[in-house]
């Protein structure tokens, strides 16, 4: 399948497009997502996307299931050249169960000195056209979303040396009742303030809740 990217807008974007493999009957197959870094703007860009798994049904067909853009300045990256802020911020896939919903927010130091963190990342949340979305409240910790996310550490100073990383979780509930259902797939994430801004898509279907839950920086013993 060969599809375009056409870039409308005033600023150099960076492009995730999701494609839909069908079968015969109309059904999905499979899902691949390609990423188009650095559209200029007015450029148009076509890229062609291929199926990876070989097995199963046969495909017959292919539709763009979802489309999301970043400014490139402001794209995510777990890898790649370290940016100038000599830190990388990126959100991981997260976890749905009974509708709550978990993403963690993963900072690593790549540059060459300590980075320092205390407290709360600062988000801004934006809605598929990249304006704010009003009307919700960003709170510290996940208590008042559910227990047992990860939202709930006690803020700390942290130093992390080059290489060290560090994690915060964003938490939420897509319960729908009265009101209308608010979604913001964008976020807009400073690590502290006045930090470089990086837009992550955590894909927040936030229902009628009003309320985002996020943690304090800790460092991520995973690494």
């Amino acid at each position: 399948m060969i599809y375009e990217v056409v870039n409308a807008g005033r600023s150099e974007m960076t492009y995730t497009v999701t494609i839909g493999f069908l079968a015969a009957s109309g059904g999905a197959v499979d899902n691949v997502t390609q990423t188009v870094e650095r559209v200029a703007p007015g450029a148009i860009v076509r890229r062609t996307v291929r199926r990876a798994e070989t097995v199963g049904p046969e495909v017959t067909g292919a539709k763009i299931v979802k489309v999301r853009s970043v400014p490139s300045g402001e794209a995510a990256a777990e890898g790649g050249p370290c940016p100038p802020s000599g830190v990388r911020v990126w959100a991981d896939q997260g976890d749905a169960a009974m509708g709550l919903r978990v993403v963690g927010l993963h900072l690593e130091n790549c540059g060459t000195g300590v980075h320092r963190l205390d407290g709360y990342p600062l988000l801004q949340l934006l809605d598929e056209h990249h304006s704010p979305v009003s009307g919700v409240r960003v709170l510290h910790g996940g208590a008042g979303i559910a227990s047992g996310t990860g939202a709930d550490a006690t803020p700390a100073p942290l130093a992390l040396q080059p290489g060290e990383r560090a994690v915060s979780v964003l938490t939420w509930r897509n319960t729908t009742q009265f009101g209308e259902a608010v979604n913001a797939p964008y976020v807009r994430v400073r690590a502290k303030e006045g930090a470089r801004p990086v837009m992550v898509i955590p894909e927040l279907d936030l229902g009628t809740t009003g309320k985002l839950g996020v943690g304090a920086w800790t460092r991520d013993r995973n690494r």
